[in-house]
């Protein structure tokens, strides 16, 4: 085996919390996905703040949920009933911490007359931080936990 296969199998295997470093990697795209299109839509492109906010934020709730659901948490089930449940959970939970989100915006861009990008940069610890604890220990908890 390579070193490189093993590096890989190392970090999302078992090794080092291979949940732990999915999530990482997982979230690292996930951010970068919100960030960028907030990026090129306020940006570039004058949209405003809470429209780009909005908009960045619910492209990267999809594209997380699929990513963590299948790569991160390697969630399955037997039902459609239970996948739909699932689902609900981590819609319903990021649209908590899209609320944290553009309040975090909004506080920085209107309130304090600060930029709405760095704000943006600042709500990332927030979400991330509350978004793994909350799919960790109710979206996708597995019944042995």
């Amino acid at each position: 085996m390579g070193i490189i296969q093993k590096i890989t199998k190392f970090i999302f295997g078992k090794g080092l919390g291979g949940e732990t470093i999915r999530y990482i990697a997982v979230g690292g795209l996930t951010t970068l996905i919100n960030f960028g299109l907030f990026v090129v839509m306020h940006e570039a492109l004058h949209i405003d703040s809470t429209i780009s906010n909005v908009t960045s934020i619910s492209v990267s709730i999809l594209f997380a949920y699929v990513t963590n659901k299948l790569i991160v948490f390697n969630s399955h089930h037997e039902t459609r009933n239970a996948l739909f449940l699932e689902f609900v959970k981590f819609v319903g939970s990021r649209l908590f911490t899209m609320a944290l989100e553009i309040g975090v915006v909004l506080l920085f861009d209107s309130v304090l007359g600060l930029s709405a990008t760095l704000g943006k940069v600042v709500s990332q610890v927030l979400v991330i931080a509350t978004n793994y604890v909350v799919s960790k220990l109710l979206v996708f908890r597995r019944e042995s936990q």
